[in-house]
């Protein structure tokens, strides 16, 4: 589906973008070139009319994205989850992208329901309610099971939601083949890579058996942590369409006048959202990566509940370990240590000098801790980390971005409910009782067991891989074959015919 039919959708996007204000936005926050940007006006500025208005009470990306429908406001969620790509000043912009949509009638939801769990909704469920909450993806109904009479909520998919994003979708990477090839100086960031991500994102979130799995897993880590818990998933009454889980009944964490008439510590919920976010970051190297506000909530004891797991973050151990290290560095303020780190981990080419990086990353960290403890932001570091990195040739990392922008989102939710809150003192054991846990003698012990492990499973095989591989280094393959200049010229000259052929078929289709 990805050929010139994108091109009309692509003018509606273009359109829409020029009568929100947004066009010059995307443009900047790209640093299009001219070409790219002559483009883009011709795909927009004669359509205008064609356009939607949107709210004007909006910004004008969250403008344009919202009025496009839902496939265009979860490609805008998961690129705030993307600085590298979209730059600071977008990202934040597209982090308070709401996705409320008005909900589809309960009579389809309920119909949804039947088909996907193969029974009536009355055998299911003694109550089953209009919606009250509505997203591009899905709309969320509370309800009661007739079993065991245990109130839960239902997570139903968009009736025909799969097919509108796969045309969407589709669109995006006509665009970015575009981009590409238009503005050659953008391949630098990567779009087929991006929307590639995006993809793979939504059809996640496609199918509820994955985020069912997501939250499964999600509350196996962390069934030990105290004051922290999650719904638990209803696997009999969950499907591909459909999800059930135990209803989260509690004030939301971001309401803090609710918080304080129920009489809550706000400064203890505050450090215990950081405290566990990065403990499930580095413990675990599975956390949940969409950790604001509106997904969390308050129980009466203090607990705190997290739902919603379309979007989770995963870093494998070997990563973990950097991290942790590079954060201890700037805990104790040893650049160095933070220098040789990202060498050792092969981020920073070794043809660098690490005195000189060394130097740098003081540059970053100096004036952060030169501020008051409490505006200290673990988030703003690693932005400013990733900057030289950068510029020491590092590339990107995507685990990692995601990492940081989920630190922006929980120090904001941990400021936002006390805005005196020392990340440092919080982040401080975490990050020391992981390090001795990760890197010390024991941690040693344990990754020799874990190798000892892997030989003796591959033993009976180890002799022929060694022999397979000696032989292979003895007897190179041949160079390949390289064409003449002439085979070259005749090879672009048919291309060119055939492009011709097919560019006349299509405008006499037309």
């Amino acid at each position: 589906m990805r050929g010139p039919h994108n091109i009309i959708r692509l003018i509606r996007t273009g359109a829409t973008f020029e009568r929100t204000g947004a066009m010059d936005v995307i443009l900047d926050a790209y640093d299009a070139p001219p070409l790219l940007r002559l483009v883009a006006r011709l795909l927009g500025k004669p359509f205008m009319w064609l356009g939607y208005r949107g709210d004007p009470t909006m910004p004008p990306a969250t403008r344009a994205l919202t009025a496009l429908g839902p496939a265009y406001i979860k490609f805008g969620q998961v690129l705030s989850t993307r600085p590298d790509v979209v730059g600071d000043d977008l990202a934040v912009q597209l982090r308070v992208l709401q996705d409320k949509l008005p909900p589809f009638p309960t009579a389809l939801a309920r119909a949804e329901v039947e088909r996907e769990l193969g029974q009536p909704v009355a055998a299911m469920y003694s109550e089953f309610s209009d919606p009250i909450a509505a997203a591009s993806i899905a709309q969320v109904h509370h309800a009661r099971l007739a079993e065991t009479g245990e109130e839960v909520a239902v997570k139903v998919l968009r009736p025909g939601i799969e097919r509108a994003f796969r045309k969407d979708i589709d669109a995006f990477y006509f665009a970015a083949r575009m981009i590409e090839v238009f503005a050659p100086g953008a391949r630098r960031l990567r779009p087929m890579e991006v929307i590639t991500h995006f993809d793979g994102v939504v059809k996640g979130e496609l199918d509820l058996r994955l985020e069912s799995a997501a939250a499964s897993e999600f509350a196996a880590n962390t069934k030990d942590d105290a004051g922290f818990r999650l719904p638990p998933i209803k696997w009999n009454y969950s499907g591909r369409r459909v999800m059930t889980l135990g209803w989260a009944d509690g004030l939301p964490l971001g309401d803090n006048a609710a918080l304080d008439a129920a009489g809550h510590d706000r400064r203890a919920l505050g450090e215990r959202v950081l405290r566990l976010f990065l403990l499930h970051a580095l413990r675990d190297g599975y956390f949940h990566s969409d950790m604001h506000q509106g997904n969390l909530k308050v129980a009466a004891n203090g607990d705190i509940i997290a739902y919603d797991f379309g979007i989770m973050g995963h870093i494998d151990e070997y990563t973990r370990r950097v991290y942790a290290e590079i954060l201890f560095g700037f805990i104790r303020r040893d650049y160095k240590r933070v220098a040789e780190v990202h060498f050792e981990a092969g981020y920073v080419p070794a043809d660098r000098d690490v005195d000189e990086f060394a130097r740098a990353l003081r540059a970053v960290g100096e004036p952060i801790f030169g501020m008051d403890a409490s505006h200290i932001s673990m988030g703003r570091l690693l932005t400013y980390l990733f900057e030289v990195t950068e510029r020491f040739g590092m590339e990107t990392r995507t685990e990692l971005i995601l990492l940081q922008r989920t630190m922006v989102v929980v120090e904001g939710v941990a400021r936002s409910l006390a805005p005196n809150i020392n990340i440092w003192e919080v982040a401080r054991p975490v990050v020391e009782d992981y390090i001795k846990q990760s890197i010390g003698p024991r941690a040693v012990a344990r990754d020799l067991a874990k190798t000892a492990l892997v030989l003796a499973r591959f033993g009976p095989r180890l002799p022929g891989l060694v022999q397979n591989a000696l032989i292979a280094q003895a007897n190179p393959p041949p160079p390949p074959r390289r064409y003449g200049r002439a085979a070259l010229v005749w090879t672009g000259l048919a291309a060119g015919v055939l492009g011709a052929l097919l560019a006349a078929v299509i405008e006499h289709l037309a």
